[in-house]
């Protein structure tokens, strides 16, 4: 097996709880970060997806 850095784990583990809709908020917390902004600055790159699936849920609720 590979050797694995802990940060390379927290980071996996971090990207795939907010490509799952885990609240930001949440994820800041889990991984002790002092404000949000922290956490949205080191994961923006999973951002556009989600971006994408807001935009996707807003035209849905729009047309009913």
């Amino acid at each position: 097996m590979p050797r694995i850095r802990f940060h390379d784990v927290r980071h996996t583990a971090a990207t795939l709880m907010l490509l799952r809709g885990v609240p930001a908020k949440v994820v800041s917390e889990m991984l002790g970060h002092a404000s949000i902004a922290i956490t949205l600055d080191i994961y923006a790159h999973v951002l556009p997806d989600m971006q994408r699936d807001a935009v996707t849920a807003m035209e849905a609720a729009l047309r009913g």
